[in-house]
């Protein structure tokens, strides 16, 4: 389209409504417009000399294709596609509206793929937790070693994770704009982690941790909503109330405990619920940790997150060991030694699966680390012989069905009565570019 007027290019915002017959164009003024004298405006008009026509419906797919939006929504969609071969069009010269049910097939197995990928180091991740907590109940019970000191212990050796960032040239501390947000996260996840170990002071390493999680798991659901409005859907919602159920029947006191007939000990109940109340703390602090991260996840990577969670874990543990009083312990064996660097390396192991997978929902990436309950019954079973309650195999059995349910649920293929890909495409390319 041609203009013969200069004088209001540079001090009008132009907007054009194309239509299938007409083309409209408006130009507006920070104040109202008014022609000059000897100044002449012309717009072509369907039939002049310069006008072109507008696309037709039937061509206003191909007009699109050739929009960079369009073209570059395209190509990233394709990206699966170029994993072995290149980004350009297919050679038989086929349209690309005639390939977009198997542009969605292929886009779609890629992400399957990159869930199960996902899922399965989530679950390594929940197994390594339930190793966790194996080793630190025999760190405890055998070798006489506090929770604290093991806390101060991972986070020295966790300090090699600083090669992570120096290796690909990036700030160990985070990139600029960003760096108080990762200071604040490090911060969380530390005093979640302080607060839990201090917790096994006072509480048997089984309840704290289960206490633990489950107010991880429930305020990760809520602080999503309310801090980045993300929502639960209802499947998953059912499937991370039957694992909280899970956790609480774990929770339950054994026959022995509830009749009991002697008289409560007054000190005894204050502490234990000193300990089921730190229990809780950690679980909001990490849940708040597990909140952050998921906003910063685009910038940081998780080098760089383990880096943070280390330092500031160095810092806090020292003044948690003296404000709680736990006695100063340290190895004095050859095997007690393996214990901590197993330990450490457990640490380091869940804390990658499990941060990496935090792009899906912090309460989903929670529920699925509950799976560590019922692994460290089975791992105690093997190492120290103890049967466990009637409630605790009931609760380990529901939070093994409800993780095994929500993993099925985000990779098995929907048999219901979806929409059928060419429509959910269409939605894709449809939808408007912000």
């Amino acid at each position: 389209m041609k203009m013969e007027s200069t004088h209001l290019l540079s001090s009008s915002k132009k907007r054009v409504k194309i239509h299938p017959h007409t083309v409209t164009a408006k130009y507006a003024r920070h104040a109202p417009y008014s022609p000059q004298p000897g100044v002449h405006t012309h717009f072509p008009q369907p039939g002049d000399e310069g006008y072109d026509d507008a696309p037709s419906f039937e061509d206003f797919g191909s007009f699109l294709e050739e929009t960079s939006d369009r073209k570059q929504l395209t190509e990233t969609k394709r990206w699966p596609l170029t994993l072995f071969g290149s980004k350009d069009k297919d050679p038989s010269g086929r349209p690309q509206s005639a390939g977009a049910g198997e542009q969605l097939a292929s886009f779609g197995e890629a992400s399957v793929s990159a869930s199960r990928l996902t899922w399965l180091g989530l679950l390594g991740a929940a197994l390594a937790h339930g190793c966790l907590i194996t080793l630190t109940r025999l760190a405890s019970e055998r070798f006489g070693l506090g929770p604290l000191f093991l806390l101060l212990v991972r986070s020295i050796l966790q300090l090699l994770s600083v090669t992570v960032p120096l290796h690909r040239g990036e700030n160990p501390f985070g990139p600029d704009g960003y760096r108080l947000r990762l200071l604040c996260y490090g911060i969380a996840y530390s005093l979640g982690l302080c607060c839990a170990y201090s917790s096994l002071t006072f509480v048997s390493v089984g309840d704290g941790t289960t206490t633990w999680r489950l107010a991880t798991t429930a305020l990760s659901a809520t602080l999503a909503f309310l801090l980045l409005e993300e929502r639960v859907g209802l499947a998953d919602g059912i499937t991370l109330s039957a694992g909280l159920c899970g956790l609480g029947l774990v929770l339950l006191p054994t026959g022995d405990e509830s009749n009991s007939e002697a008289p409560t000990d007054p000190v005894a109940f204050w502490r234990s619920a000193f300990g089921w109340s730190l229990s809780a703390l950690a679980g909001l602090w990490t849940a708040l940790a597990l909140v952050g991260y998921r906003s910063l996840k685009e910038r940081v990577g998780v080098g760089t997150a383990l880096f943070a969670v280390s330092w500031t874990g160095c810092l806090l543990a020292p003044a948690s060991l003296v404000l709680v009083g736990e006695g100063w312990s340290w190895p004095a064996s050859a095997p007690a030694w393996a214990l901590v660097l197993g330990l450490a390396a457990c640490s380091v192991a869940a804390f990658l699966g499990m941060t990496h997978a935090l792009r899906l929902h912090p309460a989903l990436v929670s529920a699925s680390q509950s799976l560590e309950i019922p692994v460290s019954m089975l791992l105690h079973l093997a190492v120290l012989p103890s049967a466990p309650a009637a409630p605790e195999i009931v609760g380990g059995v529901m939070v093994v069905l409800s993780v095994g349910w929500l993993v099925a649920m985000k990779l098995l293929p929907s048999r219901g009565g979806g929409r059928c890909p060419r429509e959910e495409y269409e939605e894709i390319l449809d939808s408007p570019i912000k």
